[in-house]
């Protein structure tokens, strides 16, 4: 019973210090007027993460299009 208490009381005070409640500062950046598409205003590392999806994206295209090519022609006898 104390373990339980002393135990749910550390997670409890050490959660509540670490969270911040940070809703109003990414409602003024995502609000922003900038110019810049609602999915790159968290900056560098959205840039990053859409540009690595868009890459896969193609890649993954190309390479399904490219097997099904191959898989469309008649195998050669031997």
């Amino acid at each position: 019973q104390a373990l339980r208490q002393i135990s749910q009381r550390t997670i409890s005070t050490a959660s509540r210090r670490q969270l911040e409640n940070r809703v109003s500062e990414n409602q003024k950046l995502f609000q922003e007027d900038n110019g810049l598409p609602v999915h790159l205003k968290g900056g560098v590392k959205d840039a990053l993460l859409y540009r690595t999806t868009a890459g896969l994206t193609v890649c993954g295209t190309i390479c399904a299009l490219y097997y099904l090519l191959v898989s469309s022609l008649p195998k050669k006898p031997n």
